[in-house]
């Protein structure tokens, strides 16, 4: 039963720490517009940008972080600085995944510093996101149940059977 209720706290934790990536990479990326306009943006439009900066990162991101949140679940890593560095680690895989690689030459072509940067960054922050809400406890549904305290002793004028 406590398997269930963790993959439950994992997907919360996977679906919130995109949540927040999406709103990283999409500030990002249009913060040179957002000043270059002033500050007048429609608001709708930027609602529709961050749902779609949600679902790219939680499509591209889940397969490496699923392999991240095995790893951590199964050795019962619980460290903020791992959470950190697979978070960016799954980043700088998103955004590698995205760009053409030549396997004649052996390297990626048209890589974006700045974008590698921003996907990087979202990542660590997604990795402590999710730290906060599932990383800390990893491993926990494994452990045994604590034992019942015993009973407090019966009273000494009770009827004893």
């Amino acid at each position: 039963m406590a398997l269930i209720g963790r993959l439950f706290v994992v997907g919360f934790g996977f679906l919130m720490a995109c949540f927040v990536a999406g709103i990283i990479v999409v500030v990002a990326v249009l913060y040179p517009e957002i000043s270059d306009f002033g500050g007048q943006i429609d608001q709708s439009a930027i609602n529709v940008v961050l749902g779609f900066g949600f679902i790219f990162i939680s499509g591209f991101a889940l397969l490496p972080a699923l392999i991240v949140v095995l790893i951590t679940e199964a050795f019962f890593i619980r460290s903020v600085l791992a959470y950190a560095v697979g978070g960016a680690i799954v980043g700088a895989a998103c955004y590698l995944g995205l760009v053409p690689f030549d396997p004649d030459m052996m390297q990626f072509h048209g890589i974006v510093r700045r974008h590698m940067e921003i996907m990087t960054g979202a990542g660590i922050v997604a990795g402590l996101v999710y730290w906060l809400i599932a990383g800390r406890t990893a491993g926990a549904w494994r452990e045994p149940p604590r034992p019942l305290p015993p009973p407090p002793p019966l009273p000494s004028q009770s009827r004893q059977p």
